[in-house]
């Protein structure tokens, strides 16, 4: 059973997110308008793209405690993981997953509730908590990156 944040927590985590954001002022008015934020990847983390089914498994197998924000669009079928900025080439051997360059965009809803079929799966708590890029590419299945023993997951 899966227990949703208090709404401190869900503030919390919508404030980290405005944080990293290039124009905080400019996000927060398309998400009056209902719109989504451009938030730029690799001043405060890389983004590795996956389908949501897959992510969904994956999510299931990396531990609460273990997990970062996971944002997911409903209508694409896609899931986008934030990973430390300092990535190196864990995932490169990952075929399941495609890991976006630095300054690439992601268009992200507010914390608080979905827009345009955006929705955060995993939601920023406020603690800037990544997901580790191993757990992710081992979490992916058979064949999706490393095998870590069932301990590394928690």
């Amino acid at each position: 059973m899966t227990l949703h944040p208090a709404p401190y927590l869900r503030q919390a985590g919508q404030d980290w997110l405005l944080s990293c954001a290039d124009e905080p002022a400019e996000v927060r008015g398309l998400w009056d308008a209902d719109d989504l934020g451009p938030f730029p990847s690799g001043g405060h983390w890389m983004v590795a793209e996956a389908a949501l089914a897959r992510s969904a498994d994956a999510i299931k197998r990396i531990g609460v405690d273990r997990r970062g924000p996971v944002l997911a669009d409903v209508n694409q079928g896609l899931a986008w993981w934030l990973l430390p900025p300092d990535l190196g080439d864990d995932l490169d051997d990952v075929a399941l997953i495609t890991v976006h360059p630095r300054g690439w965009i992601l268009r992200c809803p507010p914390v608080l509730y979905p827009v345009r079929g955006r929705v955060w799966v995993e939601r920023p708590d406020g603690s800037g908590r990544l997901t580790d890029p191993v757990l992710l590419g081992a979490a992916l299945g058979p064949g999706g990156g490393p095998r870590l023993p069932a301990e590394a997951f928690g």
